[in-house]
């Protein structure tokens, strides 16, 4: 792992994979860290160069009190990306990361070669809700988020048959700074590209899990109906598809960006 400092905050981040080969940047979800990709750092490494980090307020990144606005996730993407002399990139994103590419997919589109979304949705739950929540961890600490999370981010068959790799995120998540996790919750609070996406020239593949309940195949819909020329693909997953059905979405992935 490798820090990148940027207007005096840290930003924890990996580098691997040829260096001259096509940049392919990942970005996590909420409550977790870059390690969430290891299965595709491991599998694109081979012939990209595969970045990934930790967003802002996770993990070993700057963890500044909120709130944060998706303005400023998604130009701490620039920002390190510049610094390291990236100028075009591939983008994938989860859930929040997900929201933070279709942000960069609006106002960055020329730093992009393509645009990957999944497990997302232009708007992602309810204002009040993710307020709610913010508040919730700001004065209990993360254990009442953790206890409830593996239910949401997968099938209960994955749970039952692949304890250790569910047991490790959600101790992820549990260690998760509080202030840094409820200042990106109020960053999805405010958040909301509906009437923005439409804009988005990017090539883009949008993935959904089919058994998601948090961002749901309708609302992958929904995206793709209004950017024009999207792709589409359902994985048999809940919300974090890229572990759950991670050789399907490494083939996805890979197919949609040799295209």
């Amino acid at each position: 792992m490798s820090t990148i400092q940027i207007n005096n905050e840290t930003f924890n981040y990996r580098l691997s994979g040829p260096e001259d080969g096509p940049v392919l940047f990942f970005s996590n979800s909420l409550g977790t860290t870059h390690s969430m990709w290891a299965s595709q750092v491991d599998y694109f490494s081979k012939n990209y160069r595969v970045f990934s980090y930790d967003t802002r307020g996770h993990g070993g990144s700057a963890k500044n009190k909120g709130p944060y606005t998706l303005d400023q996730l998604g130009n701490d993407v620039l920002q390190i990306t510049r610094a390291l002399g990236i100028e075009k990139f591939n983008f994938c994103g989860i859930s929040m990361g997900g929201l933070i590419g279709q942000w960069l997919g609006i106002n960055a589109s020329e730093n992009l070669e393509k645009l990957v979304i999944c497990n997302t949705a232009a708007k992602i739950g309810q204002e009040a809700g993710w307020n709610d929540r913010a508040a919730l961890v700001r004065a209990q600490g993360m254990n009442p988020v953790a206890d409830g999370s593996a239910g949401r981010w997968f099938t209960e068959s994955f749970v039952q048959a692949n304890p250790a790799i569910v047991n490790n995120l959600i101790d992820g998540l549990r260690q998760t700074d509080a202030e840094g996790y409820a200042a990106c919750c109020e960053a999805l609070a405010k958040a909301d590209l509906r009437d923005q996406i439409a804009q988005i020239k990017t090539p883009t593949l949008i993935v959904a899990g089919t058994h998601d309940p948090v961002t749901t195949v309708a609302d992958a819909d929904a995206m793709a109906e209004k950017i024009a020329g999207a792709s589409r693909v359902d994985l048999n997953a809940s919300h974090l598809s890229n572990i759950e059905a991670s050789e399907a979405f490494n083939h996805a992935l890979e197919a949609f960006l040799k295209g």
